[in-house]
């Protein structure tokens, strides 16, 4: 009986390849002359994948070892996991990929129910568990026990040199947004933003680009015009208001997600101020809510879709040819231009 490995033998690719060509999978780009090469060897070698394929259900259907492989996905969130304007069109994106070869997404759980241990040692014991996705940065012991029973793991915008990552330039986005200020004529800036798993302010890269775009153009940079809203958009509500009082306050403020800008656009309202004549924002991540805004805020747009898609692909792609050696896909970012920054005269 032919083999796959036999076509790749004969036609002298690998057996991924084969696979592919024969199961019609489009995942990785493969020359027409290649294609053609494995149909006419599978024709002169007699090969049927019809039996196979009736074979392998039955097998799969007695035997739920071989069943269609888990896959999960952890978020480095505290709750509102299923509506989150940032990470949610990410699990859409994730979704949508895994439903193209036919697998369901096994589960979706947030660093904080993984830190129960019926949760965690539940998802270890997942049969056929094959791979997970994490978006954003888990704690150090979560990743150690994953790694430990996972066989793959693809992040999102996480800092770990042992898996591959799908993510953006952070720090190049914070200063492309806080530039745009700065070429509008705005010398007096402001930061919003959080502090993460890094533990340190001095350690987030949104906020590394926006102090880093102050030392190129000269520009005075001010700790009482920093606000640590822990990523909470009612915190940054009341930290702005707390700046607005200040005896001299920014011209413009850069928020390092438009969630926690949404939340000081209406503390600064609340106070009788104008947007963008007496205070401008710029965010980053160009959440659906952003163009709604009053007014619309210019925001730095993240593929968030993109990444969850690419992220599932790279999973997949991975359980049939893994990779060499991890890497990280970088994806581009876009300036959205809109309303909420007033030109400086």
């Amino acid at each position: 009986m032919t083999t796959l490995k036999d076509i790749a033998e004969r036609v002298g690719v690998s057996i991924s390849t084969v696979s592919r060509v024969i199961n019609q999978n489009d995942s990785r780009r493969i020359s027409e002359e290649t294609k053609q090469k494995i149909w006419k060897a599978a024709n002169e070698m007699n090969y049927s994948s019809t039996g196979r394929v009736r074979s392998a259900k039955m097998k799969e259907a007695q035997d739920p070892s071989i069943a269609k492989p888990a896959i999960g996905c952890i978020l480095a969130l505290q709750d509102n996991k299923y509506n989150h304007p940032y990470f949610s069109p990410m699990i859409q994106g994730i979704e949508t990929k895994l439903l193209e070869r036919g697998i369901s997404l096994a589960f979706l759980h947030t660093q904080a129910e993984l830190h129960d241990e019926v949760v965690l040692n539940s998802l270890l014991e997942m049969p056929n568990l094959k791979g997970i996705i994490c978006i954003e940065g888990l704690s150090k012991n979560l990743f150690k026990r994953l790694k430990e029973r996972v066989p793959l793991i693809v992040g999102i915008d996480v800092n770990d040199p042992d898996i591959p990552v799908v993510t953006y330039d952070r720090v190049a986005a914070a200063r492309t947004a806080v530039g745009h200020l700065i070429q509008r004529g705005h010398t007096r800036i402001g930061f919003i933003g959080g502090i993460g798993l890094s533990g340190s302010l001095d350690r987030e890269k949104r906020y590394s680009g926006y102090r880093k775009a102050l030392e190129e153009h000269g520009l005075e940079y001010r700790d009482q015009w920093v606000i640590n809203a822990n990523w909470d958009a009612d915190e940054s509500y009341h930290r702005m208001k707390e700046l607005l009082e200040l005896p001299e306050r920014p011209t413009a403020m850069f928020s390092a997600s438009d969630m926690l800008a949404i939340g000081a656009m209406r503390a600064t309202t609340e106070v009788g101020l104008n947007i963008p004549a007496d205070m401008s924002f710029v965010g980053v991540d160009d959440i659906e809510f952003s163009k709604y805004t009053s007014p619309p805020l210019t925001t730095v747009h993240v593929p968030k879709y993109e990444m969850g898609y690419a992220a599932a692909k790279l999973l997949m792609d991975s359980m049939e040819d893994a990779y060499p050696f991890p890497f990280r896909m970088q994806v581009p970012f876009e300036l959205k231009l809109r309303h909420s920054v007033f030109r400086m005269e």
